[in-house]
């Protein structure tokens, strides 16, 4: 039997848009731009813009668009993926700020070096925007390809950490 897991949720005004959190006993569970590709259906869940770790992630998020801090320190809660989807996101925590890797060399990071579109797959899925940085992930040779959030705001999101995709 699986155990409902209650998510709390507050919104967050974003310079690039409005942004919905969504945290579990666990952590952090979710960051969308609203209106994104693969957002949720936030419906059931309780708006709490008091939690501790959806206040914590909106003060963070806050300094890190004020160039005041590189990443995050934040219990995350990346249960509700698949173990690959998990293993991928886990990945992305080690692209550094302002850096950037290809699908490709993602998938060889994860010793499936033929899966790069299976890795693809799982970084749009990634729940937690900019802070699981989906968006340091490029194509190959450096092309700007897909983003949940829209091209738009993944390339402000290199611009702003000085990237070169």
């Amino acid at each position: 039997m699986n155990a409902v897991i209650e998510r709390v949720c507050a919104q967050y005004e974003s310079p690039l848009g409005t942004m919905l959190l969504a945290a579990t006993d666990r952590g952090l569970a979710g960051l969308w731009f609203l209106g994104q590709r693969h957002g949720p259906d936030s419906s059931g869940w309780r708006e709490d813009p008091a939690h501790p770790v959806l206040r914590e992630a909106m003060a963070q998020l806050a300094a890190w668009f004020a160039g005041e801090r590189t990443g995050f320190e934040l219990p995350l809660d990346l249960q509700a993926g698949t173990p690959f989807q998990q293993d991928v996101w886990a990945a992305l925590l080690a692209i550094p700020h302002g850096g950037t890797t290809s699908y490709a060399e993602l998938a060889r990071r994860l010793g499936r070096p033929s899966a790069a579109r299976a890795v693809g797959a799982a970084v749009g899925r990634n729940p937690i925007s900019i802070v699981v940085p989906c968006h340091r992930v490029v194509g190959s040779g450096g092309s700007l390809t897909g983003y949940a959030g829209g091209l738009e705001r993944k390339t402000a999101l290199l611009k702003f950490e000085g990237a070169r995709a």
